[in-house]
């Protein structure tokens, strides 16, 4: 890439006075491509993301690098749109009710969580025991207030909260709730490839979550309902995401490349799975991550039902604080995960 630049900065020369102009602007351009692809462009984010303005600080890396970072602080809410609904509350309801849980192949789109798809369970997940709704009465079975979301949203789930469809509310929250992220301002390529817990940080500002506990979720009877985005919430992360479903989604090319969704905990970008033609990413590597002369290194996501949006991390990433107290909440990991206290 950067040769490319200096190379339109010698066809400039070459043809002459009346040309420079135009091919300064190319160069210009080249220049601004090679600037794009080696750190996050935070313009990118959307109004209100944070809750304070982001800012360069120093910081180091797990591995020991000492680099910079742009902090950025955040409520736990994404910017722009109230999250839900989660939990159908009847067995008629249908899909405008409810939200969405991972299908059971693990791959593809994610399943509409209707009223149906709640009274089927047992036949979904061939466990006839599935009962998340009355028979009586008909109504599902959710957690209905904050106690029992922190009833259910636990690894070690209460009895009296199993059966449920699992619902929180960003009320739930305390009234002094923030979140930090630390990137880096410029990747670093790593020597070993790291293990991720937090992917990264959604252009609305909310987490993009490692991969949810799935059969603890389910061994307890209950359903971690997403949002049709994908997130949901718990007061530990706040709202946060598990899948893509293009929410975030920004297009910022012209060439028909997937849109950007947000940036990984190593300051390479997370664009979408699908190109503008619908035409999914090919050639990644173990991370799902490929390089290309405008966007340098970057992450495409995995489809909404992989439960994960990147494979490992390419770059390295920065030591963090330890999660607030308490245990991380079924459908997540705490926000800093369990390894060497790291946003990953």
């Amino acid at each position: 890439m950067i040769f490319s630049s200096h190379h339109s900065l010698a066809v400039c020369i070459t043809f002459g006075a009346l040309a420079l102009v135009g091919c300064n602007e190319a160069s210009h351009q080249a220049l601004k491509r090679v600037a794009s692809a080696e750190g996050m462009d935070i313009s990118m984010f959307a109004d209100g993301a944070f809750t304070q303005e982001p800012k360069i600080v120093d910081c180091e890396t797990s591995e020991g690098t000492q680099t910079t970072c742009y902090q950025f602080v955040t409520d736990g809410a994404p910017a722009g749109r109230a999250p839900g609904p989660f939990c159908p509350r009847t067995t008629s309801d249908g899909a405008d009710v409810g939200g969405a849980w991972f299908n059971k192949e693990g791959e593809g789109d994610l399943v509409d969580i209707t009223g149906e798809f709640i009274l089927k369970l047992g036949d979904y997940y061939g466990d006839e025991r599935w009962m998340v709704y009355d028979e009586k009465t008909n109504k599902v079975r959710y957690t209905a207030t904050k106690e029992a979301c922190l009833g259910a949203a636990k690894p070690d789930v209460e009895e009296e909260y199993m059966q449920n469809c699992i619902e929180c509310k960003l009320s739930y929250l305390d009234d002094d709730f923030s979140r930090t992220f630390l990137i880096p301002t410029t990747p670093i390529p790593a020597e070993k490839v790291g293990r991720v817990n937090t992917a990264g940080i959604a252009l609305d500002g909310t987490e993009l979550s490692g991969s949810a506990p799935i059969d603890a979720i389910l061994g307890a009877y209950t359903i971690a309902a997403f949002d049709d985005c994908g997130g949901h919430i718990n007061v530990h992360q706040g709202y946060h995401y598990h899948s893509s479903t293009g929410c975030t989604d920004k297009s910022v090319s012209d060439d028909g490349h997937a849109p950007l969704i947000g940036y990984a905990a190593d300051g390479y970008g997370i664009y979408a799975l699908k190109n503008a033609e619908g035409k999914e990413a090919e050639s990644l590597d173990e991370c799902r991550g490929q390089t290309d002369d405008v966007r340098g290194y970057h992450y495409h996501a995995a489809t909404p039902s992989e439960n994960r949006f990147i494979g490992c991390f390419h770059g390295e990433t920065i030591r963090q604080a330890g999660p607030p107290g308490g245990h991380p909440p079924h459908g997540a990991h705490p926000p800093h995960g369990d390894h060497d206290h790291k946003l990953d």
